[in-house]
């Protein structure tokens, strides 16, 4: 099982390493875009904010290659929101415009705070690959102040206040909201369903 994970200076690269190596898969980190193109099968982490994270990828000549890429791709925590074509954080910041739909502000309602900071339980939405193995109400563990937007593309939902896109697909596209490397034996299993999902 080979992997190729994004080491652009805008991600938890290290953590999501080593979940991959604990489930026995050869990592790469890479910020090289020749690299990016030939990977196996590549990995968007990301936290922060969109706008610095989308100018690292461009100083880095990464965006066409992600956008271009042909093989399985998993985006995690911002990197999900990464997929989408616009971000409401500060100014309009465009993505990489993988999936339709803009990246809003999480507004969960009274009684709840901003960031959505902590477990909650997975729902999914439809079968996926992603999620064999995944039952209905499977903890995942969620960090995010902005929320992507809830349509055709949303595979497993959180409630937060409201619904939460917990896992979105787009093709060979997905997304996860919350951090895989860090929820446990959900997290690994979906890490696991992405190394053996075949292309």
């Amino acid at each position: 099982m080979n992997v190729t994970v994004l080491a652009y200076g805008a991600g938890n690269t290290a953590s999501v390493r080593f979940a991959l190596e604990r489930l026995g898969a050869t990592v790469r980190l890479t910020d090289d875009p020749l690299a990016v193109a030939e990977a196996e099968r590549l990995i968007l982490p990301g936290v922060g904010a969109a706008g610095y994270a989308m100018s690292r990828l461009r100083d880095l000549d990464l965006i066409e290659p992600i956008r271009a890429f042909p093989r399985l791709l998993l985006g995690v925590c911002l990197g999900q929101q990464l997929l989408f074509e616009t971000s409401e954080e500060g100014e309009p910041v465009p993505l990489l415009g993988l999936i339709p739909g803009a990246v809003r502000r999480l507004d969960p309602g009274p009684g709840l705070t901003v960031p959505h900071m902590g477990w909650s339980r997975l729902t999914a939405v439809r079968p996926d690959p992603l999620l064999e193995g995944i039952e209905d109400g499977a903890w995942a563990y969620f960090v995010h102040g902005f929320v992507c937007p809830d349509g055709p593309a949303t595979v497993a939902r959180a409630d937060y206040g409201g619904p939460v896109p917990a896992v979105v697909r787009s093709g060979n596209r997905w997304g996860c909201q919350f951090h895989p490397e860090r929820s446990a034996a959900t997290g690994a299993r979906i890490l696991r369903n992405f190394l053996e999902i075949e292309p």
